[in-house]
């Protein structure tokens, strides 16, 4: 995350390359299919989403259907749009609901797929994908479908905020802090990842709320205080959308945040000091004089000090300057200069 950048994650197009095509399909298979899939016609495509929408498939039909769908739709940007264009969307949405974990899976990724071109987002709302992905997030079988449902909804959210509070709406928040806490290491990154596309920016308090309740703020920190889990990035920058709110902020404190932030801007990477830097001034902001107290108290002063002395960012060095400021009054009066400094945009590297 970069200050002042747009708050939209980095992602290659290529997202499902690291899905479980290969736990799936033999390499010479997975091969020939995407040798097929370069070449794909428009009658090719339109026989596929015919089979999937016809009552007379087969569970064997509709499986071979919806993996070559997803497999078109892997790599192609033409193809997606064009198997968006054929109709495919209403079927796959409906193969959501099916009980067959192989056939779900096909499904939820075939959506991911589609929806990493941009142009194909509002489709894939409006075809009513929120809630069955939401539903395939929650119980889904495969673990590589609740996964890659993750990533779809945050490439849905994306699309714009009132997406991103459908989401919401539709139950995605808690489930994602579920994945947080106990997924695999690729679930986590993912489930951090689509928090923090839900929980960013003006339209989504309702998220942060959600996200808060969860437990989310605690299996941050958790993951922040464990380096080794290689989380501690993605982690600070959704604790920083968090902080944003009053009950985020209660929260970063009541769960043991403070020393956890504070020694993160002593000995973090720069990435993180800064994080950490952004984080504490939202937990001093709004004349919070007792979290400025316990964050002083924790001996944030000195290495908020070096770091204002010792970073190439201007930037960076003026909001510890700040912080050292507000750490450093005795009465509950916000200073000037803390206006405007802590609601600071930032984006989310995968």
């Amino acid at each position: 995350m970069e200050s002042h950048a747009s708050a939209s994650p980095r992602r290659s197009d290529s997202r499902d390359s690291t899905c479980s095509d290969d736990a799936v399909l033999s390499e010479e298979i997975h091969r020939l299919l995407l040798s097929y899939a370069a070449g794909a016609t428009d009658g090719a495509i339109a026989a596929l989403v015919e089979e999937l929408a016809s009552p007379a498939s087969s569970l064997d039909d509709l499986r071979g259907a919806a993996m070559e769908i997803r497999l078109l739709a892997k790599h192609s940007q033409d193809n997606r749009v064009r198997i968006v264009a054929a109709g495919a969307l209403p079927p796959l949405v409906a193969l959501l609901s099916r009980a067959d974990p192989l056939l779900q899976e096909h499904a939820v990724t075939a959506l991911l797929n589609l929806s990493l071109c941009e142009e194909n987002r509002a489709a894939v709302v409006d075809a009513g994908a929120v809630g069955p992905l939401v539903r395939a997030l929650k119980s889904a079988a495969s673990p590589a479908a609740r996964e890659n449902a993750a990533c779809a909804l945050l490439r849905l959210a994306q699309l714009d905020g009132s997406a991103a509070a459908a989401i919401g709406r539709a139950g995605a928040v808690p489930v994602l802090v579920s994945l947080l806490e106990s997924g695999g290491a690729r679930g986590k990154k993912d489930a951090a990842t689509a928090l923090y596309a839900l929980c960013s920016g003006a339209a989504a308090r309702e998220n942060r709320a959600r996200a808060v309740e969860a437990g989310a703020v605690r299996a941050l920190l958790e993951l922040m205080a464990d380096p080794e889990r290689g989380m501690v990035d993605k982690a600070a920058c959704v604790l920083h959308a968090l902080v944003g709110g009053a009950e985020g902020r209660a929260a970063a404190v009541a769960e043991g945040g403070v020393p956890v932030l504070v020694e993160m801007v002593e000995s973090g990477s720069p990435r993180q000091k800064e994080m950490a830097t952004l984080c504490l001034l939202h937990v001093c902001a709004e004349d919070s004089s007792a979290y400025r107290t316990m964050v002083a108290r924790e001996g944030a002063i000195p290495p908020l000090v070096a770091l204002s002395q010792s970073s190439a960012r201007p930037k960076l060095r003026a909001k510890a300057e700040v912080l050292i400021a507000l750490l450093r009054q005795t009465t509950s009066l916000r200073p000037r200069s803390s206006v405007g400094c802590v609601h600071t945009p930032v984006e989310l590297s995968h």
